[in-house]
């Protein structure tokens, strides 16, 4: 793309070699990403610079920093870019679904029990379409969507970035969950929330959003936890607690499915929490996109997933 500013001919390169200097904080580290020469770079900015006739970036200190003028030129920068790449998304769509793109990212509890049923029916019914899977924080998931690194995500509902799209899926349960071969540290009877602080736990760390949930319902109740091992992987927890006198809370989808683990009620029971499939408002919903939809909605509802509020 060309446009003619006072006599110069702007190109995409300029666009994207001030954006680049702005995120390094530096034209060296931006001329390596870019896999051009610094003096290039740095001529290719003070060309966008004289012909704007404003200074984009403060060059005075250790880093290279972004002028007000070149934070107001560097947002419209960015989204007229991102503008361009879902024109050209849109432009390759193909609404057969013999082929096309979809990236996903979900929160990691999802990657225990939700991606690879998706991923293999997405496979199964359109073999074409390419699907990047990432795991990400909920926070994260909505700013790569704002900025269009993504076309949809997987988490929970709750306050949204404004510009974000929350449609529910199902409503989750969580429960308290040991090993079967540490079952007897619980007994058969339900387990008062007021004898909880007396297991010891072990339970994922503070950035999850999971852990959030569980550490509300300790504090709703008085309850303080006595927590043996923090981990950053369902995985890791559900290893550690078949071998270990532990428990743990994991989602009701993920217990039933595990023989290993073993369910104890708890009473009063942790709140359920729905789970949600983000996009942007304002994004192009690609065939991909919108079939993935549809398959995770069909998927959902052919499984004993309570229906979301």
């Amino acid at each position: 793309m060309r446009s003619i500013v006072g006599g110069m001919a702007l190109e995409l390169r300029h666009l994207r070699y001030l954006l680049a200097v702005a995120e390094h904080g530096n034209f060296t580290r931006a001329a390596e990403d870019l896999h051009i020469s610094q003096p290039t770079l740095s001529q290719q900015v003070k060309q966008l610079e004289r012909t704007l006739g404003v200074q984009l970036l403060d060059r005075s200190g250790r880093a290279v920093r972004l002028t007000d003028a070149g934070e107001a030129y560097a947002d419209h920068a960015r989204r007229a870019l991102r503008d361009l790449a879902a024109g050209e998304r849109a432009v390759h769509d193909v609404r057969d679904l013999s082929r096309g793109q979809l990236r996903l990212a979900v929160t990691p509890t999802f990657t225990a029990y939700l991606v690879g049923p998706l991923a293999a029916a997405l496979h199964a019914r359109h073999p074409g379409i390419a699907l990047t899977v990432a795991e990400m924080t909920q926070d994260r998931i909505e700013t790569a969507l704002l900025a269009d690194d993504l076309d949809l995500g997987i988490a929970f509902t709750g306050p949204h970035l404004p510009g974000i799209t929350a449609d529910a899926l199902f409503s989750e349960a969580l429960g308290l969950v040991t090993g079967v071969g540490h079952a007897g540290l619980v007994g058969g009877d339900p387990l008062s929330v007021r004898d909880l602080g007396e297991l010891r736990l072990a339970l994922l760390t503070a950035d999850f959003a999971t852990r959030g949930h569980i550490d509300g319902y300790f504090a709703l109740h008085g309850v303080s936890p006595r927590i043996a091992v923090e981990a950053n992987s369902v995985q890791a927890l559900t290893e550690i607690v078949q071998r270990a006198p532990l428990a743990t809370v994991l989602p009701d989808a993920i217990t039933h499915e595990h023989p290993g683990l073993v369910p104890v009620p708890l009473e009063p029971a942790l709140p359920r929490r729905t789970v949600t499939l983000l996009s942007r408002a304002d994004a192009y919903r690609s065939a991909a996109a919108r079939a993935f939809a549809r398959l995770a909605r069909e998927y959902v509802g052919g499984r004993p997933y309570a229906p979301a509020p």
